[in-house]
């Protein structure tokens, strides 16, 4: 048998990282609908409840590469879903439960079986657990003049049915994993996807023990999935992020195992978690600093909007004093003090909504007089609302106004106004601008 020189060609790395990124790539497309259905869990324990199937699979071929391991894991891993359905259904027993019942004891018996007889055949603890995929690529097959691994093509063989069965089952899937009810309701057997598509996590999960391992395995059903939620809300372009997530996790695994020689399941899985964090805080809808941005954005707007509004105040009691402006510190306690409030003072003269007189006082210019304009009628008509719809003392409705003034925009302060039928003043007897 003529094998490729792997190491001139660079063969090696291609297969390797070839049957990596086949194994992650059906694992993370299928571990999308595991994460819509809330189902992660189901997913952990299929990874190792099918482990009696692939141990029984190499009882009877005596081969690492027979039919039987597929079709026995597969069995298994409906068994187990069976399993699980039927304790939380007729045993009324909570879903976690269940699942938490039902792995563990699979997974023990797998480890029995393996322990006993794995010796007979060419299996080990060792290599269902974490994987050989650093010398997957030395068990070749003849194919179109190239050796080819065996496992590459076993696993390129279930993404291919994974992305058929996904292109098939596209509709029908995505309706059982939004809202299982309305697609019964429809005609759509919910029971049936949802049984196929076990069928199918079972096939990628017995694929992908040679890979990286029945426990790794784990990492790449649930963390691309993960990471492509993070950061996008579609169904279809999660897959696609949860697909680069495989594909990056496989190359630079691959590298980083070279690097730092940890073995390239487990780094396959630490740059997928890596990948998972990078996005857990810079996603832009999801992510933890978006969203520390957006609080602090919303504070800093709050603030300054309550200054503007002051100022505003101030000149409409005074309209004589208007122009010799309010004392910085005074800003400063109408904005909390603290470091927003001093940030809110220079963003608001950046923008051009306030303007400093001299001897530390600061005034409205023409924008900002505007938009407090806006605020404090904003303010006023939500009280006269209140005052007119609840019997609430006059000294009750400052504070839900003042809070309510931040968020009211122009739409609806039309519909107030109109409801209200245009006043021209509050319950206080205070003028409403722009009336």
């Amino acid at each position: 048998m003529m094998y490729p020189n792997f190491t001139s060609d660079g063969g090696q790395a291609l297969w390797t990282i070839s049957i990596a990124a086949a194994a992650n790539l059906a694992c993370a497309l299928l571990g999308c609908y595991l994460l819509l259905q809330r189902m992660s869990l189901l997913g952990d324990a299929l990874s190792h409840a099918v482990l009696p199937g692939v141990v029984v699979g190499f009882l009877i071929s005596g081969s690492t590469s027979s039919s039987w391991i597929f079709i026995s894991a597969v069995v298994v891993g409906l068994l187990a879903t069976f399993l699980i359905q039927l304790l939380t259904g007729l045993g009324q027993v909570a879903e976690d439960a269940s699942i938490g019942v039902v792995f563990t004891s699979l997974f023990a018996l797998g480890v029995v079986l393996l322990v006993a007889y794995g010796s007979r055949v060419d299996l080990d603890v060792d290599c269902v657990l974490y994987g050989l995929i650093d010398y997957a690529w030395l068990n070749t097959r003849p194919m179109f003049g190239y050796e080819v691994p065996r496992d590459f093509l076993s696993l390129a063989g279930v993404l291919g049915a994974t992305l058929l069965f996904i292109a098939l089952f596209w509709k029908e899937l995505k309706l059982v994993s939004f809202d299982p009810r309305l697609a019964t309701s429809m005609g759509y057997s919910a029971t049936l996807v949802h049984y196929l598509l076990m069928a199918m996590m079972a096939l990628s999960v017995v694929a992908g023990f040679y890979a990286v391992g029945s426990v790794l395995v784990v990492a790449m059903l649930i963390v691309p999935a993960a990471t492509g939620q993070l950061l996008s809300d579609r169904l279809s372009v999660t897959m696609a992020w949860a697909a680069l997530v495989a594909l990056s996790s496989a190359v630079i695994g691959y590298y980083g195992d070279l690097r730092f020689e940890t073995g390239m399941a487990p780094m396959m899985a630490i740059v997928a978690g890596a990948e998972f964090s990078l996005a857990l805080i810079a996603s832009p809808r999801h992510g933890l600093g978006s969203r520390a941005f957006h609080r602090l954005s919303l504070a800093l707007r709050i603030v300054s909007e309550d200054v503007i509004a002051m100022l505003y105040r101030h000149s409409e009691a005074d309209p004589q004093a208007a122009e010799a402006g309010v004392s910085w510190r005074r800003c400063l306690v109408v904005a909390g003090g603290g470091w927003l409030g001093r940030l809110a003072l220079p963003l608001l003269w950046w923008r051009g909504e306030l303007r400093w007189t001299g001897g530390g006082r600061a005034t409205l210019t023409d924008a900002g007089r505007a938009r407090a304009e806006s605020l404090v009628r904003a303010h006023r008509l939500w009280e006269a609302y209140l005052g007119e719809n609840f019997e609430l003392p006059l000294d009750h409705l400052h504070e839900p106004a003042e809070r309510l003034e931040h968020y009211l925009g122009p739409a609806l302060l039309e519909q107030l106004a109109s409801e209200l039928r245009q006043p021209d003043l509050d319950p206080h007897g205070k003028v409403i601008p722009g009336g």
